[in-house]
This record gives C-alpha cells, structure tokens and sequence, in this order.
C-alpha cells in the first residue's frame, strides 16, 4: 500500500505540494476500492496500479479538481454532489456556518426562518438544517443546474431545504436570518489565483468587476429581508463592508478572521 501511495504521491508532486499530493493520493485509492484508509492499512485488500488512477492522475496534472473528477467531496459532515455548476465547499465557508450556530444558540423559541443568497451546492442550507431540523430554511440560486445540484445534496443527507430558482435582484421575502457566499474575488485576482479554480469553477460565482466589489453585498444587504445578516467577505474589504452595512442601517456589526488570519465574516443587525 506504501508503494502504491508513493507511486502516486511522486506524479502529483510535479503540479501540487506534497501534503496535498498525498491527500489526492489516498482519496483516489480510497474512491477506487471502495475501502477507507484504516481498512487499506490493515490489508482488507490487495490493491495494485491501475489504468483508471493514471487516467484521474493525468486529469489531475491538468489541474482538474479531484472533487469535479470524483463528483462529490465530504465537507463538514456531508457528502455532497459537486459539479461545474457549482461552487466546492470550503474551509472557510464552514466556519460561516459555526458562526451562524454559535451566534444565534438560543436567540428565539420558536423556529428560525433562513434565507441561502446564492446556494450553490447548497452546502451552506444543508448543514444549518442538519444542525436544526426545525428551522425553515430557503436556498436561492440564478443557476437551475446548481439548484438541481442542491435539491441533490439535501436528499442524500436527509433533509428537506426549499431551493429555488431565483435572483436576488428579484427577491423579497421576510426572514430571520439572511446568509450568503456570494461572488467576491475582484477580476484583478485572477493572476494570483489556481488553476483548478480559475479554469474550472463557475466564474459567475467567484467574480465581481474591480470597480464594484461590493455589488452583491449592496443588493443584498439592500433588500432588509432579514433581521439577521452574516456574509462571507474577500478579506481587502472589510472596512468598506463595514462602512456599506452602517449605511443600509444595520448595527452590531462584528468581523471575524478564519482560520488562516484573514478578515472572512461579517456579520450585522437590522434593528426594527
């Protein structure tokens, strides 16, 4: 199995860095087999080389997303469907969620209403109603492929989400508690960005123009359909978030850094 693992580890080693190469590595042994890594480590199975991992290792060394290649990814808890339509589920994104759960533990007795601004996956719906149940939780996407991705994902982890098809721009509504991963990385980031991410995740859902890298915030935050908000944000504009958010008449704004010490939640009320 070591001979296996390292075979793999050492081709991936020419595009990834090698904690990553070996992740992949496993993942593709793992997807393969069948098997996980503790019943590959005790031997369950004789496992050997074969044609199909060299055809995922060269898509790959192409940059492909192991995610896309694989069609699904574990996020969180979950085994979610992941396409090209959509977006694939990140760590940061799930510390948006236990923000969410931390900040409103107790803050109603009678369930929440939710609102997913730009679903996707709907990993973010998902994973707050598998935290409640209870809660009502709508999740909205301008892209149909994505919201078929979505109603997916909420029937092979158990729970029931009202996805829709829907653009923010047309929305209106009265909720609880607005959410949203939406498009935020400035055009002029693409230089310094991956290719698995630039040449094959939806450019609709990561891209805002450099003149106007708070479009989607405005709009949404715009809408006072919520009287609680908490946004994931690109981490050069926190301030200026900050300062959009006072405007719309929102208050107890708080901004938090994920993991890697960047500026990535924020979060606000609208009082009244």
């Amino acid at each position: 199995m070591k001979q296996l693992i390292d075979n793999i580890t050492s081709q991936l080693l020419a595009c990834y860095p090698e904690d990553e190469a070996r992740s992949m590595a496993w993942w593709i042994v793992e997807e393969k087999t069948g098997l996980s890594r503790s019943q590959l480590l005790c031997g369950c199975k004789d496992t050997t080389f074969s044609a199909h991992m060299q055809t995922i290792i060269d898509r790959l060394l192409h940059f492909e997303p192991i995610q896309y290649i694989f069609g699904h990814t574990l996020w969180r808890g979950l085994d979610l469907k992941v396409t090209p339509a959509t977006l694939i589920p990140r760590p940061e994104t799930a510390e948006l969620v236990e923000r969410i759960l931390d900040e409103l533990l107790g803050i109603s007795e009678r369930p929440l209403r939710v609102l997913d601004v730009g679903t996707g996956s709907g990993c973010i719906a998902i994973a707050l109603k598998k935290a409640h149940p209870e809660w009502l939780i709508t999740g909205i996407d301008i892209s149909a492929e994505a919201i078929e991705v979505a109603k997916e994902n909420a029937k092979r982890n158990g729970v029931w989400v009202g996805f829709e098809v829907a653009d923010i721009y047309d929305f209106n509504g009265d909720f609880d508690v607005v959410v949203s991963n939406p498009p935020y990385i400035c055009e002029s980031e693409k230089s310094s960005m991956r290719p698995n991410v630039l040449e094959y995740e939806p450019a609709g859902a990561l891209f805002v123009p450099d003149e106007d890298p708070l479009k989607f915030y405005r709009q949404i935050a715009g809408q006072h359909i919520g009287k609680f908000l908490f946004l994931e944000i690109n981490e050069a504009y926190p301030a200026e978030m900050e300062a959009m958010l006072k405007e719309q008449g929102y208050t107890d704004i708080k901004i938090t850094h994920d993991i890697y010490g960047k500026a990535r939640i924020i979060e606000a009320r609208m009082v009244g």
